[in-house]
């Protein structure tokens, strides 16, 4: 959420948007696929918790991005004032 804040605020990163967001995209896959299979859309994990019949853990995946983007999004408001 931060990189898609940023470069959306400063217009002169324009041309470099994809990079930047497929370069988050690539470094999660890499760095946090092993930990937590770099689930990064919350209801690709929906199906296959219900139908493995472990939606014990589905709650976080479901709460997570949106209280993450929520404080992304205030610390950014901060930084730019």
């Amino acid at each position: 959420m931060g990189v898609i804040l940023t470069v959306v605020h400063i217009k002169k990163l324009n041309r470099l948007a994809g990079i930047a967001i497929g370069g988050i995209v690539a470094l999660d896959v890499f760095f946090l696929g092993p930990i937590s299979g770099a689930s990064m859309n919350p209801f690709r994990s929906l199906a296959p918790a219900i139908l493995s019949n472990m939606p014990n853990d589905l709650w976080l995946y479901l709460t997570a991005p949106f209280i993450g983007a929520a404080i992304v999004g205030l610390v950014y408001k901060k930084i730019v004032r």
